[in-house]
């Protein structure tokens, strides 16, 4: 991860237009190719970000605007561009994080994930269960699954359902989709309560949402054989 403090302006151009005037800013560049713009307030969520994949590039000469000290233009495969024009970097650094073990989930997260992996046909008609915590360079995806016609489907489940969620289940879609022995892999966005803005981003990227009731889950008598 590169971690960038400096006094820079920043444009977004694509569906949508926004501009954030010359102010001091963090810019993090992580591995997985996504750019985010925070400032010193607004909770957690960045000013503005681009999501991978993505790539970032430092336009130099005619390309740099004048009196700046650098210009970066990050691209996503759609076109759009993040135009960050720096006119002082007070700090530069990269740290390499390693691989992250992933989330711990709280235990109503880690009951919903069990009971639906149990129940799998709720995810639609003719589901059946791949695998529940399936691995990969970037953390566990929760279960993937295959639907009626044989296609793999990632699932990742919340107990609320927050952009955030939607994308960590993004970052996972990319890289399953690498691999030709699972590709194409669709994915289900599933919580107990999906927030509207969070719903519209999955819905954009294609990812199905699905709302959970925890207590009718619970209630589900499991085909599973028992003893009692």
């Amino acid at each position: 991860m590169r971690l960038v403090i400096a006094r820079c302006q920043v444009d977004y151009v694509g569906r949508l237009t926004a501009h954030l005037p010359m102010a001091r800013r963090l810019l993090m560049m992580k591995a997985d190719g996504s750019v985010l713009v925070h400032s010193d307030g607004g909770s957690y969520k960045p000013l503005n970000w681009m999501s991978p994949p993505c790539r970032l590039s430092e336009r130099d000469g005619d390309e740099r605007p004048e009196g700046a000290e650098a210009f970066w233009v990050v691209t996503n495969k759609a076109g759009e561009e993040l135009r960050i024009t720096v006119e002082e970097i007070e700090h530069d650094s990269s740290h390499d994080l390693g691989i992250d073990p992933g989330l711990v989930k709280d235990g109503v997260e880690a009951h919903l994930q069990e009971l639906l992996a149990e129940h799998v046909q709720t995810l639609g008609h003719g589901y059946t269960l791949i695998r529940r915590e399936y691995m990969t360079a970037i953390g566990p995806v929760d279960l993937l699954c295959r639907d009626a016609g044989g296609a793999t489907v990632a699932v990742e489940i919340k107990r609320r359902g927050e952009i955030d969620g939607v994308e960590q289940l993004t970052r996972y879609l990319e890289l399953l989709n690498r691999d030709p022995l699972l590709s194409p892999v669709a994915g289900v966005f599933a919580a107990q309560q999906i927030k509207p803005q969070a719903r519209t981003l999955a819905e954009d990227r294609g990812i199905r949402c699905l709302t959970l009731d925890y207590d009718a889950l619970r209630g589900t008598e499991s085909n599973e054989f028992r003893l009692f």
